[in-house]
């Protein structure tokens, strides 16, 4: 059975397949946190579910997985509510570029956002979670193509230079918002250890202001050995769980 047709079916054969996938991750991540001198328990793998069906999701938390990642709004917010009563446990992590206007949506449902890049999305998403009466944990996304001395990645968005440190400040000072550190995205074509040792000397910076941003949200399905490495602390990985992402529905 394809990975696109399993997703699909759902049943016993997926939820099996979803179980050795995540159990293989598991040991991944164990190895990659030995490798490094570190505990494995001050990792959180956030388990990306975009384009993946909601039978898929209720699978994961069957299976003790509580850190769900979602990249668009729609998307998000519809398998959120679906799963309320069924699945209180669940974070859902809002990790895409992230539009103002849906800002007041995300600070409704989501525990985190990985990707608060300019000063007026953290404005936007204090007076959402004002609203909902809510604390939303947010990482200020780092543009490493940048921070490296290359072009910006406008594709994947974040901040650079100065501004990286202008959000922190902001996203620390709104009510109904928690700084918890820093996220980035290694730039394509670029060696991920150097990209991360790079996320690691931003974060520095940043701790100097806001000692209580610790966080870093880092390291993807292929470089996430590379992101604990370098000390990351969530690790968003998708299709080393869930397999091929489907298209867009």
């Amino acid at each position: 059975m394809s990975t696109s047709s399993a997703a699909e079916g759902g049943g016993g054969a997926r939820a099996a397949q979803l179980a050795d996938r995540l159990g293989r991750l598991r040991e991944r991540v164990a190895a990659a946190a030995a490798a490094a001198g570190r505990d494995p328990g001050g990792l959180t793998v956030v388990v990306v579910t975009k384009f993946f069906p909601v039978a898929d999701v209720q699978a994961l938390a069957g299976l003790g997985v509580l850190d769900v990642g979602e990249s668009r709004d729609q998307e998000a917010s519809a398998k959120a509510a679906a799963l309320a009563a069924a699945h209180p446990e669940l974070r859902w992590h809002f990790v895409g570029q992230l539009q103002t206007n849906k800002a007041r949506s995300v600070a409704r449902y989501a525990s985190a956002v990985h990707s608060v890049d300019r000063v007026r999305l953290a404005r936007a998403l204090a007076a959402g979670a004002a609203a909902a009466g809510r604390e939303v944990d947010c990482f200020v996304q780092v543009d490493l193509a940048a921070a490296l001395g290359g072009p910006a990645d406008p594709a994947r968005g974040g901040a650079a230079g100065d501004d990286v440190l202008h959000v922190a400040d902001a996203v620390a000072a709104a009510v109904g918002l928690r700084l918890a550190g820093l996220m980035a995205v290694a730039p394509r074509g670029q060696d991920p250890a150097r990209a991360f040792a790079e996320l690691a000397a931003v974060a520095e910076r940043v701790r100097r202001a806001h000692p209580g941003a610790v966080a870093l949200s880092a390291g993807m399905s292929g470089d996430l050995e590379a992101a604990v490495a370098a000390g990351a602390t969530h690790l968003r990985v998708g299709s080393a769980v869930l397999g091929t992402r489907p298209g867009a529905r």
